[in-house]
């Protein structure tokens, strides 16, 4: 029988994950709108690019280019820190939004899983269910996810 294995990846995880705690703690900027990025320490001199808005990479920003190249290339670059314990906590609520449907879930990274779909379609063909996951991590979560689907 083959396998049908959907793979979830947090579109811009980092980015995205600080830019939706920081609108569900009353920041009026969505950051994932501006030039921003999630970055090291200006103020030490050190850091590289971890994660980049949509509008930074328009400038050529990219992921591990250091935060003085990402200056040069957006003097008016938003940069804010990472922070670990709030990766973890929208990893964790994707993985239990994840659980309801399918047990056999591989994660992959902090942002990634692999999803083992072939004996929990229930009358779904797997598109339904990427398109499913897809509307629900918006709706619930405020993020975006990208789903692919393929048989093993």
């Amino acid at each position: 029988m083959n396998r049908k294995i959907l793979h979830v990846d947090v579109n811009n995880a980092f980015l995205s994950w600080t830019a939706v705690h920081m609108l569900n703690n009353g920041y009026p900027i969505d950051i994932r709108t501006i030039p921003s990025i999630i970055g090291g320490d200006e103020t030490q001199r050190s850091g590289i690019v971890l994660a980049k808005s949509p509008k930074a990479k328009e400038f050529g920003i990219k992921t591990a280019d250091t935060i003085y190249q990402a200056r040069l290339k957006c003097p008016g670059i938003k940069i804010y820190p990472s922070n670990f314990n709030i990766y973890k906590i929208y990893s964790d609520k994707l993985y239990h939004l994840l659980l309801n449907y399918t047990d056999k879930i591989e994660r992959f990274s902090i942002d990634e899983c692999f999803l083992d779909m072939t004996e929990f379609l229930m009358n779904k063909t797997i598109l339904d269910i990427a398109n499913e996951i897809h509307t629900r991590v918006k709706q619930e979560l405020g993020f975006t996810v990208n789903i692919r689907s393929f048989l093993q």
